[in-house]
């Protein structure tokens, strides 16, 4: 499916020709010297790897599930996972390319992802987990309209493909979005 809300961004799904593309989207926004140019690293937190291509390819084929592959001018720029779970859609491995975060894409992209988990499964919320201690990430999804539940769940330590971690009170926070 290819959608294009605006003369620069085309949203599609995700293909297998596209996993080595994306895997390296992600690293470079999440790990090492690279994802500091952008705001979004966790390149003080944890080291190693944030994904890989099984993992990648995983998401892109697993039912009820969508890697929404954001692009301008036939480059990928960015992404976000799409997971149907029931009463809800699940949001998860979000991208933006370090040298385009800080200008608003990021708002524009979770905004379409909303309507489409909304308009494709008629979801009623958005779930997120983040890792409690990104503050700054957490304050900017509760400016999108994201509430913090308290609920949290342990960080996968000892399983290098989530990272290495660099400090030992990592856990995950539930955030959800009631969608309109």
């Amino acid at each position: 499916m290819e959608f294009a809300t605006d003369t620069a961004l085309t949203f599609r799904d995700a293909t297998d020709a596209d996993v080595d593309a994306l895997v390296a989207l992600i690293e470079s926004a999440y790990r090492g010297d690279s994802s500091r140019v952008g705001w979004t690293t966790e390149a003080d937190i944890l080291q190693g790897q944030r994904t890989d291509p099984e993992g990648v390819r995983e998401v892109v084929a697993s039912p009820g599930s969508r890697l929404l592959t954001v692009e301008r001018d036939g480059r990928i720029v960015a992404c976000c996972q799409l997971e149907h779970r029931g009463a809800y859609a699940y949001f998860g491995m979000f991208a933006v390319s370090p040298a385009l975060q800080g200008a608003g894409l990021g708002k524009t992209i979770i905004a379409e992802a909303e309507r489409q988990a909304r308009e494709t499964w008629g979801v009623r919320e958005m779930h997120m987990t983040v890792i409690s201690v990104r503050e700054d990430l957490i304050a900017w999804y509760e400016r999108r309209g994201y509430r913090r539940t308290g609920e949290t769940s342990p960080f996968p330590y000892g399983d290098e493909r989530f990272g290495v971690p660099l400090r030992d009170d990592l856990e995950f926070e539930l955030l959800v979005k009631e969608l309109a």
